[in-house]
């Protein structure tokens, strides 16, 4: 089974205390120094929390004024400027089809470049370096396809994707199943095989939706404690 972080834990409580309507829409949190009394953590641990708790939708930060609750419940996350729905939409039809391309258009400076992130990858142990590294190979593959156009759609919603994924590797546990899913894409690459390269990538998205579902939908049974933040 896997660890649940510190943040995760205090994601729990804070987000439960939000659905449980203890802080009801329109509230304002209490303060960072008050929470992370009241928690016993520390502030950057608390800080992310509050991070994942925007990006669900389920609060907005007000510079100087503090976290106020603009949501009862998880909908659709966002990263960045784009809400997970649509982002995840456009992947889908990019990222399916560019994978294709790749395979049969790749070149052997293309693969060196991919196996050389995917070695990086699985020896990186910063969560903040790898996702870098995550939104590279992304863009690696869109550049194997031999069409700038691909790249500059990867490059427009770079930011979306490294928010997407550094959400997904704290709340879901991603990063080993994605170093997996990378590595079988490449090498369908490798292999020039267009149908192995759609599949690939097309389960590699499932993935992540599935996570991403799963983190919004995560069982009430977490939330049902009534331990008070």
């Amino acid at each position: 089974m896997r660890r649940v972080s510190a943040m995760e834990a205090v994601l729990t409580r804070l987000r439960g205390a939000i659905e449980r309507g203890e802080y009801a829409i329109g509230d304002k949190l209490p303060s960072e120094a008050e929470l992370c009394r009241t928690l016993e953590v520390s502030r950057p641990v608390l800080r992310e929390a509050l991070r994942a708790l925007q990006t669900m939708g389920l609060t907005v930060s007000r510079t100087g004024k503090g976290t106020f609750v603009v949501a009862d419940a998880v909908e659709d996350p966002t990263f960045g400027d784009y809400a997970a729905s649509d982002l995840m939409e456009v992947r889908r039809h990019v990222e399916i089809p560019v994978a294709g391309y790749a395979a049969r258009r790749r070149t052997p400076e293309n693969l060196d470049h991919l196996a050389h992130l995917l070695d990086r990858m699985d020896r990186e142990t910063d969560t903040t370096a790898w996702v870098a590294m995550d939104t590279l190979f992304h863009l690696a593959v869109a550049e194997a396809a031999q069409n700038p156009v691909f790249r500059k759609v990867i490059e427009e919603i770079r930011d979306a994707l490294a928010r997407q994924s550094a959400f997904l590797n704290e709340l879901g546990g991603r990063r080993e199943q994605s170093n997996r899913e990378h590595r079988a894409i490449v090498e369908a690459l490798a292999d020039g095989c267009e149908p192995d390269a759609v599949a690939a990538m097309t389960h590699h998205l499932d993935r992540v939706e599935t996570t991403l579902t799963d983190i919004v939908r995560r069982a009430s049974a977490h939330h049902d404690s009534p331990q008070a933040v």
